[in-house]
Parts: structure tokens; sequence; C-alpha cells
């Protein structure tokens, strides 16, 4: 018997067929005598509702916002209609819907008196999503005779108020979950846990940002001890790169906590970037799976790095960034322009997602997504303002139409020749790269492209992939675990 966290992302439980399935899933588990905690996204696409009835609400567009909670409505008793029998238990979760459903319109009512939406009444919005989808999910599993109990996230992940990005409070966190959760598994249930979502130690919702129910998962699996962490989504596994890019995209059966911690941040849908810190420490393994084709035994994520042949496994790219440039012969041997360039940019509100600097000081380079980098050159420029007068800066300029590249591998530490590679083989196919990084890690190499060049440049770098994954099958190079 093995005790398992499983975490369902919104298209898993985006419709009756949907969870149809994630509730055979969880019964063939829980069939093999195995322990499980579930924890559940929105239904697909009501978590952006949600974000438009608050805008709505803002705008004082009392229809809209009433039009949105009858559309929540609709979508969730579709679920109850199709995959509920008894009337007696449809009766009872159509009444747990409609309170919350109540509770919504009167947050936005209020918001409508206000005229504006703070990050505290919209986390509250949002975790509306989950609130109802876990209600409806457990209600179906309890239709089933499976031993199903809803239980609110917030009771469990404390977090700080930094509302929209809440950070989780550790020690809190542990205690709740190690004691309370762990006394449902304990009972013989399985709670149907609210993803996304936590509270302050006074008991106000915040949430852990988007993606967050991953992260909510993997605290969960650290801290009830679990043997396994799984992700399941609507893809086979972490893929050698988007298909949409390339589709000769393969499922990688192992990569590291490292590696999918770089394909996260860089550009990698399947897993929210924070999701592997929580289990590292206690090397819980992680496996990503297809809700639908459980059959396929996803990909692995865990604590070693696994030898390969080419070394580098898989490509991601970053679209809507833009390259910001400082440059100015007075920069040199002026400490501190960098670090208040950075500061200023974290002010404006952006998340620097690259950097890049030449040895002779004179210029450095970053990256922020499209929609804030005219805010950050204005936040920069008035940062660097004394500098601009006296010519020491030269000009903050915006370079957009641009991608960020990545190629990830641990194999790539102490292995010569790696970079030279790469850029030979964009060299040989006439690819222009703009600005390079690559961390102390070497575990993934970054650089910037013209977006025009984004598919070409995928596709042959992905050939480099290709080669591990097949390398690995021939030589017979498997999971370390």
């Amino acid at each position: 018997m093995a005790r398992y966290t499983m975490k369902f992302g919104g298209t898993s439980v985006g419709s009756p067929e949907a969870i149809a399935q994630v509730v055979e899933i969880v019964k063939d588990f829980l069939a093999e005598g195995h322990e499980l905690a579930v924890v559940v996204s929105a239904m697909a696409g009501v978590t952006d509702m949600l974000l438009e009835s608050a805008a709505a609400a803002a705008a004082r567009d009392r229809a809209r916002y009433l039009a949105i909670s009858d559309e929540l409505r609709r979508m969730h008793t579709k679920v109850i209609e199709g995959l509920i029998d008894s009337d007696a238990d449809r009766a009872a979760i159509d009444a747990e819907m409609e309170e919350l459903l109540r509770s919504h319109v009167e947050l936005c009512e209020a918001v409508y008196i206000l005229g504006e939406v703070t990050p505290r009444i919209s986390d509250a919005l949002v975790s509306f999503g989950e609130r109802l989808s876990s209600r409806v999910i457990a209600a179906v599993m309890q239709a089933r005779a499976l031993p199903a109990r809803q239980l609110d996230s917030e009771a469990f992940i404390v977090t700080d108020n930094q509302f929209g990005d809440a950070e989780p409070l550790w020690g809190e966190t542990e205690a709740r979950v190690a004691g309370s959760l762990r006394q449902e598994l304990d009972s013989g249930l399985t709670p149907i846990i609210t993803g996304f979502i936590g509270a302050t130690p006074d008991g106000t919702i915040t949430t852990l940002g988007r993606g967050g129910s991953d992260y909510s998962a993997a605290i969960i699996a650290a801290y009830l001890d679990c043997d396994e962490l799984i992700i399941w989504t609507d893809v086979d596994g972490v893929m050698t790169t988007d298909p949409r890019l390339d589709k000769r995209a393969r499922v990688l059966p192992y990569v590291s906590y490292q590696e999918i911690g770089e394909l996260a941040f860089y550009g990698a849908k399947v897993l929210h970037p924070k999701t592997v810190q929580p289990i590292i420490n206690r090397g819980i393994p992680l496996r990503v799976r297809n809700t639908f084709n459980p059959k396929h035994s996803g990909t692995l994520v865990g604590a070693r790095t696994q030898a390969s042949a080419t070394v580098i496994k898989a490509v991601t790219g970053i679209r809507d960034v833009s390259m910001l440039t400082v440059s100015g012969r007075g920069m040199l041997g002026v400490p501190g322009i960098a670090g208040r360039t950075f500061l200023a940019s974290a002010k404006a509100g952006a998340n620097i997602l690259m950097i890049s600097q030449s040895s002779s000081e004179q210029s450095f380079c970053f990256t922020v997504v499209d929609p804030l980098a005219q805010a950050v050159k204005t936040a920069v420029e008035t940062e660097l303002q004394r500098e601009i007068q006296h010519n020491n800066v030269d000009s903050v300029d915006v370079l957009s139409d641009i991608v960020i590249i990545t190629v990830v591998g641990s194999g790539m530490r102490g292995t010569p020749g790696v970079a030279g590679r790469v850029f030979s083989l964009l060299g040989e196919n006439r690819i222009n790269v703009l600005a390079i990084a690559q961390g102390s890690s070497e575990c993934s190499i970054s650089f910037i492209i013209a977006e025009a060049d984004l598919e070409r440049a995928v596709g042959k770098l992905h050939s480099l992939a290709l080669e591990t994954v097949e390398n690995d099958r021939i030589n017979g190079v498997g999971s370390p675990y």
C-alpha cells in the first residue's frame, strides 16, 4: 500500500466526461489499497470567468456578473445531473452550490458599490472556482460509494497576506497538514481538497498565484510524507518540446527536479514553477500523467541526474517578451546601476526572466513580459534619471518581437562543447542570437532570438533532444529509481 497526493487540473475536471474519468482513476487506486489525498482545480475556464465577474462588478455591469453566475450554475449543474442519479444526493449538492453562488454574487455586489477590486477581494472571488468544483466532485464520488470528503485547503495551508501570490507559512502549514489532514486519511476517508487557495492566520482567503494548485498539492504531499505526487493533466507527460512547435515531440520518461524547474520556468506549461520546492528535501518523486490516457506511465521527476548520451533533453520557448537594454560608456566602474534597475523593474511589477551583461560593463539587458515592457522602461529611466542627465547612461531601449529559447539538460554540467554545438547549429541555419545566459547550475542555456525564427530554431535544437531520447532507449537508460 502506498500513499499518494493527486492533483487534477482544470481540463481534467472540465466536463462531466472528464470528471467521470477522474472518479474512475481514484476508484482504481483505492481498489488497490492505496491512501489518497486529491487536490482539484476549478473547472476549465472558471477562474477567468470569475476574474471577469470581478471586472464587471467594478465597472458596475451588474448584468454581466449575474450572467457569469448563471453560466457557473449551468456548468456545475451539468455535472451534477450527468453523474449523480439520486434525487436526494442531487438536492444536497445543489443546495451547497447555490449557497456558494449566492456568496459570489454578494461579493460582486460589494465590488459594485466600491467601484474597485482590491487584491483581497479578488482572491476571495476567484476562490469560488475550486470551492465549487471540489464539492461537486466529492458529491459525485460519494454517489459512487467512494469514501470521499470535501475539504477547503484554507484550513491547512496558512499563508502571509500577499494576496494574489501568497507564500505559505511553513511551520503552521506543516502542523495542520500533518495533524488534522493526516487524521482524515487515517480514518479511511479520501479528502477532495481545493487547490490554489490558502488563508492568513486570521482566516482571510488568499491564493497561491495562477497555477497554484500544483504548488498546494506538493505542499500537501510533502507534509503527508507521500510516496509520490501525481499531477494529472491532459498530456502524457513532460515532452521534449511543445508539440505545437514540432510534431516530433516525445514524452520524457524521466527528468530531474532541477530540469523540471528550468522547464517550468522557461515556458513548459505542464507544471507550476514552484511545484517541486516542497518535495525536494523530502525526496518525494513526482509523476506527470494524462487523465485521459491513464495507462501511460507518464514522466517521473526525481532527485538524481540521469546520464544521457547527448545531454540536451528538452527545448522550450517563451513568447510575448521584450528585451530592455541599458547602455552607456559612463557605466564602467559605477556601482549599483544594475541593482537599481532591477529594483525599479520589481516596483513596476515585472518578473525578470533572463539577464545578460557584457564584460565591459557598458551594457546589460534583461527580459520582461510584453505588457509590462513600457512601464519598466519608464520606471528604469526615472530611477536612472541622474545618470542619464550626466551621460553615464545613454539609453534604455526596448526590443519587442523576440522569444527566449532554452535548452535543458542536467547532463550539461561538466560536458564540454554543449554551448558550442547549440550555437553552431543556430549559425549554420542563419539564426541570429541577440543575447545569451547560462546559470551556474549549468542545467540550461537560454538565449534570445527574433520571434520569426522561433519554429525553425526549436525544430533544429529539438533534433538534439530527440537524439537523447532515442539513444537512451537504445542503451537501456531508464529511471534511476
